[in-house]
């Protein structure tokens, strides 16, 4: 390990014990003067109990550490945004409304907490209407998206009853999982037998998935793709399939090396037809366009997940969310079904996304 990596994580290591000194510091100074303030010790134990959960929810990946070690990730992400200005106000009201400031500080971790509880938990249907300018034996098709499922210790059995139930209500005639199905590592979704809820998934032209970076991190897709091939979700791995006069094209992940460009394995596609495809990364717009590719459904960004990560998602990607056109493509992004680290989401929400596609060549 060279000396650059031990510095950055010797910095790195300096300012997260910072960061959380700060807020169980500005906790306390609630605490010390109500009757709370004679357990400091056990306030300090506690602190530096959740200070640790992200490390040790990484050694021992039981579901009680990822749930408290995802709170603790959001309560530390917003405490430096609300702290700073809870301790301007502080000193600007020269110290008169100490506890009213705290009192207003937890009100609104708990609307965080609340609010940010239903989003993730409570999903919703974003619809969409685009036109393809080619012919097919069909002349409109219903398209079920469901992106960034993460299987795992958080995102379990009751969350993937919501999906199912939602496919049954919006009976699709195609259902499309474009990556992220399994949350770094197979053995919760084993453990759980989550392939018992997950194949209830149907739909009369059949489910298509794509992995995703988070696929790929457990070393386990190899079992991922034994996994879904066992209840009949195809899995295209850069390779297509031709339904009823329209393709479904499958991209590997951006982190597999052996991912190659599209006119490498597409040249045998009529492109006069109709050119649907997956890609877990919304990165290649241009490729896919240049290439002739009609509709890109995409994941990954989940919007940032927690505002204000959503201005970060929005820098980085050409389309970080939602529906954009470029050229005779349409991108289609998601935030996801699931969730990857706090169990919450602030200014965005589980869903699916229901396009209904309407081919209008001649």
């Amino acid at each position: 390990m060279s000396f650059t990596i031990i510095l950055s994580v010797i910095i790195s290591i300096v300012l997260y014990g910072l960061i959380c000194y700060y807020i169980g510091r500005n906790g306390w100074a609630l605490l010390n003067s109500t009757p709370l303030g004679k357990y400091k010790k056990s306030y300090i134990s506690f602190i530096v109990f959740l200070s640790l959960s992200i490390f040790i929810g990484i050694m021992l990946p039981f579901n009680v550490f990822q749930w408290i070690s995802g709170y603790w990730m959001m309560l530390l992400s917003y405490s430096l945004l609300i702290l700073p200005l809870a301790n301007l106000l502080y000193f600007l009201l020269k110290k008169k409304y100490k506890l009213s400031i705290g009192i207003g500080v937890i009100a609104v971790f708990i609307f965080i907490f609340l609010y940010g509880s239903y989003n993730a938990w409570i999903p919703t249907v974003r619809n969409y209407t685009i036109e393809i300018n080619k012919k097919s034996e069909r002349k409109d098709l219903k398209i079920l998206m469901a992106s960034d499922i993460h299987l795992g210790q958080l995102v379990g059995k009751s969350h993937l009853e919501r999906l199912v139930k939602l496919v049954g209500e919006e009976k699709p005639d195609i259902v499309l999982l474009p990556g992220d199905i399994i949350n770094d590592n197979i053995e919760p979704y084993l453990n759980q037998n989550m392939g018992e809820v997950l194949g209830k998934i149907d739909a009369p032209l059949g489910v298509y998935a794509v992995l995703g970076n988070h696929d790929y991190y457990g070393d386990d897709k190899d079992e991922i793709l034994a996994e879904m091939d066992k209840l009949g979700i195809a899995v295209l791995m850069d390779e297509y399939i031709n339904i009823q006069d329209f393709y479904v094209v499958g991209r590997k992940e951006h982190t597999d090396n052996s991912r190659i460009k599209l006119n490498a394995y597409l040249n045998n596609l009529d492109k006069n037809k109709p050119i649907i495809m997956m890609d877990h990364q919304p990165k290649d717009l241009k490729e896919a366009k240049d290439f002739g590719a009609d509709l890109l459904l995409s994941g990954h960004t989940h919007r940032g997940q927690i505002w204000p990560a959503s201005l970060l998602t929005n820098f980085i990607y050409e389309n970080d969310y939602g529906y954009l056109k470029k050229g005779e493509l349409h991108s289609i992004v998601s935030s996801g079904f699931g969730l990857w680290g706090p169990p919450i989401r602030i200014g965005t929400k589980a869903e699916v996304m229901v396009i209904q596609v309407e081919f209008v060549g001649k």
